[in-house]
């Protein structure tokens, strides 16, 4: 599975080249492409923010930048995910249809988001961590690769993916809890 991430702070994804997903790239079973969205910018200081078209608070990430960024990568087999709050909250049954994708574009805001014309124009689909807002789409998106590489083929063992929390859409205590006594 290859993940193409736009993104204006690409050094926040360092740490995916640690413990399993580091190894799962090692082994080349996902690809992880950083894509700064500043190289992008025709503006001499690679500025990537300007005021929301139609006015508002704020600034936004300016869609010819990002459709820039965004044309640079996307094939026939894309499907672009932006993280926002406005998006439908992540869970397994999203993560396991993610991992049956080829390419995964994921878009990441910042400021006070992307422009909503580049959005409607690339966006398949809008995702969200939880029902709060953070600086950016950087940390939701480490989040998202994490949950969906998970089920890339090799990745893990498959006992470990049929047995985990989550399997089967059924919550499974742990042992430790089960030895507590609440």
């Amino acid at each position: 599975m290859k993940f193409d991430i736009l993104t204006i702070f690409p050094e926040m994804f360092e740490t995916l080249k640690s413990s399993i997903i580091g190894k799962a790239i090692e082994k080349e079973l996902i690809k992880i492409n950083l894509v700064n969205i500043r190289d992008f910018s025709t503006d001499k200081h690679k500025k990537v923010d300007d005021t929301p078209y139609g006015g508002g608070a704020g600034m936004v990430m300016m869609p010819d930048v990002v459709y820039r960024a965004f044309k640079s990568v996307k094939t026939k087999k894309s499907k672009v995910i932006y993280m926002s709050p406005q998006g439908e909250k992540l869970n397994q049954k999203k993560v396991e249809e993610l991992a049956n994708c080829e390419h995964l574009i994921i878009l990441c805001g910042h400021y006070e988001g992307i422009d909503q014309r580049v959005i409607d124009k690339i966006v398949d689909e809008e995702i969200s961590i939880g029902d709060y807002v953070l600086t950016g789409g950087e940390i939701p998106a480490m989040v998202l690769i994490d949950s969906v590489s998970r089920y890339v083929k090799g990745v893990l063992k498959e006992d470990s993916i049929k047995e985990e929390s989550f399997s089967n859409r059924t919550f499974r205590i742990s042992t430790i809890y089960k030895t507590r006594t609440f």
